[in-house]
């Protein structure tokens, strides 16, 4: 496929690249995605994760906390071959960072380094007290959890706890977009792996990327708003596309 030969000479000739993922990349670890058919929203009222719902309703979280102990899917996945792949463009010295809106720790079982992932959306391998702002492993608030208690609360100070991501009608957290949109200005290319683009305020970050000329790839399974943008565009699954490029990468 000649764009896939046209995306790995980007990536030769790139010196800083950010890859740009959503839950495109996650669905081929087996993580299905909120909104399609037979997702989380097809199980669930999405009204019952609003962040007002949750701090105003117990049913809500109790709720949350049965969802997330039958969510084991989400603990065990593993990464795919577009994980490893965005991992390799680490060990080869051409990534500056993975900006994410997944919320599985997947980039980082993958290989890429903690301080080399921004997720916009947190990261529910973690639970925060809203109340004195600790935080605690998912896996150590779940044993309560199946242990009988509906509920849990800090154990610090028996303040509500939440996992660590963002709900609908709350805040992205500030550090990490603010991040993201200073490391987009100062990359040379811009790779979108698996993202529709119509999520905001996330989405705005690729748009900064085509608006300030920086070269910008799509590999995604459907059309998104900024393919008029792009350099290259190549549409089809993540795990399929990322390896047979890398490949071509490293022929050079």
């Amino acid at each position: 496929m000649e764009e896939i030969v046209w995306l790995a000479q980007l990536i030769r000739e790139s010196k800083k690249t950010i890859v740009f993922t959503g839950a495109g990349v996650s669905t081929e670890s087996g993580i299905p995605d909120f909104r399609s058919p037979g997702g989380i929203w097809s199980k669930y009222d999405p009204e019952d994760f609003t962040i007002q719902r949750f701090l105003s309703s117990l049913d809500a979280r109790k709720t949350l906390w049965k969802m997330s102990a039958e969510g084991e899917l989400l603990m065990e996945a593993e990464p795919n071959p577009a994980h490893c792949a965005i991992a390799e463009l680490h060990q080869l010295g051409k990534l500056d960072c993975v900006i994410t809106q997944n919320i599985d720790n997947l980039h980082q079982k993958a290989g890429v380094p903690e301080d080399r992932v921004l997720e916009l959306h947190g990261n529910m391998q973690w639970v925060v007290c809203l109340g004195c702002h600790s935080r605690f492993p998912l896996l150590q608030i779940l044993q309560k959890v199946k242990g009988g208690t509906e509920v849990p609360d800090c154990p610090d100070c028996q303040g509500i706890l939440k996992p660590d991501v963002v709900f609908f009608g709350e805040a992205l957290p500030q550090d990490a977009f603010c991040e993201a949109a200073r490391r987009t200005q100062k990359c040379d290319l811009f790779i979108v792996v698996g993202s529709t683009l119509t999520v905001y305020p996330a989405a705005d970050i690729p748009i900064y990327a085509g608006e300030a000329g920086i070269r910008l790839a799509i590999v995604n399974l459907t059309p998104t708003p900024l393919d008029h943008y792009a350099t290259v565009v190549i549409q089809g699954e993540a795990g399929d596309i990322l390896p047979r490029v890398m490949e071509r990468v490293k022929l050079s």
